[in-house]
């Protein structure tokens, strides 16, 4: 029986960031201290959560209240042993991304620099606020103010992609997830507000609310609708299919952004909410005994509908994930394809399944977290996007492609990373719960990670600059077209029906492109990443680009001098290199733009910066990539937290006895089923 322990320490962890928000703010004028601000905050609120550590594992949760806070239903904030589980992994590798996203956001010489840091503050309070929340009133206010908060990130670029994708975000999961979510709180209210006590309504109990037992058992409808309802209100950030699409269409946004939206925060609270659905509100049992009638199947539980969309999710992510010569959004769509492991795990309702499921949590935090990492790395020091424009660039970022094999590797379930441990106890339940059908989609997902990821880590490492091999797997129709990477000139890419933003000679169709503008529709990978790519949206090769479109440094209605310096009027600026930051980069600007094959810039200013990029967009400059060692590829703000991240997947794979996370997973396993997996 859990010790409830009344602690400050919950509401400090969600208010450390808040604090560091204004902090940042206020301190627009110093990038080195607004950025230092940052990671004071990460470091502080690491601190607070894992001091709580030792007593949520010996049973005690510390709890924070404002009594009555409406109808009776309080506004609580408590550490138990889910709730420790994501806050501890986001407090940590908020650490790390902080370090990166200063590394990211300096290399590029983004605009709005303090805007981002603050965003980005207010994310990680928000997420944190999510995970001790301790009734569904709570996380419904987190889960909407983390949908409004992290807006001004996925809309950073200011551009129309930019805007459009925000505005898809904010209806997806601020409008969709959260009529949803607030739909099933009424709902649970409505069924067990008489049988609580003020103090006590939609509180979270381990293994499920008693209340609510009792009500399904009188009123079973109802139960299943606020069940479902609940479910679709997580779903949505979850990315479960039909409510991904979203997901892709934010890759838009910074990389740093892409690596929270992926796997620090938005998507891991869906993912957790789900989580809080099935072993806080209802409990195993009850979505087990409580029938729901499928015509032409029968009576089946709960939980079968939600693994069936699950597992379609992850097969047909990882299809798609296939399709995608963007690096990014190929990522994206793994990402809807590792959620769903979560969700089909969760659902299967099985203890060693649901010990997969909540080990996959921080498992694909680390991975996805280095993948998305290394792309931004890569983006950064040469302007790549493409995958079919990485032949060779591995000798060029030796350590950062060889952290994005490792990442890779976890999230394809090879053994010694992270993902093999968690897969394994998934397919296991699977096997013990005899949903046969689900093991064989897990099989076929674990093939389909191998066939989109493994070519990326081919490319960079085996591939010449001047020679593509063809990739099978991907050359037949659902994986794309014939002779993917464009091996012959004139042929497709791998996005079925060439790189929309291409000319004609890299595989594009101009008669494609323009039928899609005329149509007012996006062809696949329509959005380029955080910067632009060559003859992309927004891209310098238009014709149509004037002085109020985006540059491709992804600054915006700035003029632009003879030395090529950007003139920002009105704009908040703030993000200028330190007189002291050697950064080894250089301002890539020009009064023009490169073409496709990555012409050398003539004209780019020098004011002391090493001439650590390579001038070109997209793909290996003229005479092939420079061959670095790892200690040169790139800055230490981005090397170290793709180091230590990339480790850390690792050391999940290698020892996970050694990781808090196994062990307070089965503390959480033991607590809703009673019994746990692990000795």
């Amino acid at each position: 029986m859990s010790e409830l322990v009344t602690d400050p320490r919950p509401l400090a962890a969600v208010l450390v960031s808040a604090v560091a928000m204004v902090l940042i703010v206020a301190s627009y004028r110093y990038p080195n201290v607004r950025e230092g601000w940052s990671v004071l905050a990460a470091l502080a609120k690491f601190g607070i959560v894992a001091s709580m550590v030792p007593g949520v594992m010996a049973g005690t949760v510390y709890e924070w209240r404002l009594e009555n806070f409406v109808f009776g239903v309080d506004f609580g904030l408590r550490a138990d042993p889910l709730g420790t589980l994501f806050a501890l992994l986001a407090s940590f590798l908020w650490i790390f991304t902080s370090f990166y996203a200063a590394g990211y956001m300096r290399g590029l010489d983004e605009h709005a620099q303090t805007r981002f840091f603050a965003s980005f503050a207010a994310s990680l309070s928000t997420a944190v606020g999510i995970a001790f929340a301790s009734n569904l009133l709570t996380i419904f206010v987190f889960y909407e103010l983390l949908s409004l908060v992290t807006y001004p990130l996925v809309a950073h670029n200011e551009d129309d992609e930019a805007r459009i994708a925000g505005r898809k975000y904010l209806f997806y999961t601020f409008f969709g997830g959260g009529v949803f979510l607030l739909a099933g709180t009424v709902l649970t209210y409505w069924l067990t507000a008489d049988r609580l006590e003020p103090g006590e309504l939609l509180e979270f109990q381990a293994g499920g609310m008693d209340a609510l037992a009792e009500a399904a058992a009188v009123d079973p409808g109802i139960a299943q609708a606020a069940f479902y309802l609940l479910i679709a209100g997580f779903g949505v950030k979850a990315a479960v299919m039909p409510l991904h699409s979203w997901l892709a269409d934010a890759m838009v946004a910074p990389t740093p952004v892409s690596g929270l939206l992926h796997a620090v925060a938005v998507v891991k609270s869906g993912a957790f909410g789900v989580a809080r659905v099935i072993l806080d509100v209802f409990g195993v049992e009850l979505i087990a005994d409580l029938p729901l009638s499928v015509p032409g199947v029968g009576e089946v539980g709960l939980n079968v509908p939600v693994a069936a969309f699950a597992a379609f999710t992850l097969v047909a992510a990882s299809i798609i994930a296939l399709r995608k010569d963007h690096l990014k959004r190929r990522l994206a769509y793994s990402t809807t394809a590792q959620l769903s492991y979560i969700v089909l795990a969760l659902s299967m309702l099985h203890p060693v399944a649901l010990l997969g499921g909540l080990l996959h949590i921080p498992a694909h935090a680390f991975g996805k977290l280095t993948l998305f990492f290394c792309a931004g790395a890569v983006h950064v020091e040469t302007h790549t996007d493409y995958v079919s424009e990485m032949a060779g660039v591995g000798k060029r970022m030796p350590l950062t492609m060889g952290a994005f094999a490792v990442g890779a590797a976890g999230m394809a379930g090879i053994p010694l990373a992270a993902g093999f441990v968690s897969k394994f106890y998934i397919m296991i339940g699977a096997l013990n719960a005899d949903y046969w059908i689900f093991a064989v989609a897990l099989v076929v997902s674990g093939v389909l990670n191998i066939a989109y990821l493994w070519p990326v880590v081919y490319t960079a490492f085996f591939e010449s600059e001047d020679r593509h091999d063809a990739k099978p797997v991907l050359e037949f129709p659902p994986g794309g077209t014939r002779q993917s990477y464009g091996v012959l000139e004139g042929e497709l890419a791998t996005d079925g029906g060439g790189r929309e933003d291409g000319p004609a000679t890299d595989g594009g169709d101009p008669e494609d492109a323009e039928r899609e503008d005329r149509e007012g529709g996006y062809a696949v990978d329509r959005y380029p990443s955080d910067a632009d790519v060559p003859y992309g949206a927004g891209s310098g090769d238009d014709a149509g680009h004037d002085a109020g479109e985006d540059d491709h440094d992804g600054h915006r209605g700035g003029s632009r001098d003879d030395d090529g310096h950007d003139d920002h009027h009105g704009d908040d600026h703030d993000g200028h290199h330190d007189d002291g930051h050697d950064g080894g980069h250089d301002d890539h600007h020009d009064d023009g733009h490169d073409d496709h094959h990555g012409d050398v810039h003539d004209d780019h200013h020098d004011d002391g910066h090493d001439d650590h990029h390579d001038h070109h967009h997209g793909g290996p400059p003229p005479g092939g990539w420079d061959r670095r060692t790892p200690f040169t590829e790139s800055t230490w703000l981005m090397l170290m937290p793709i180091s230590v991240i990339a480790t850390g997947a690792v050391v999940l794979g290698v020892v996970p006895d050694y990781a808090i996370f196994l062990e307070l997973a089965d503390v959480i396993v033991r607590e809703v089923t009673g019994q746990g997996v692990i000795a």
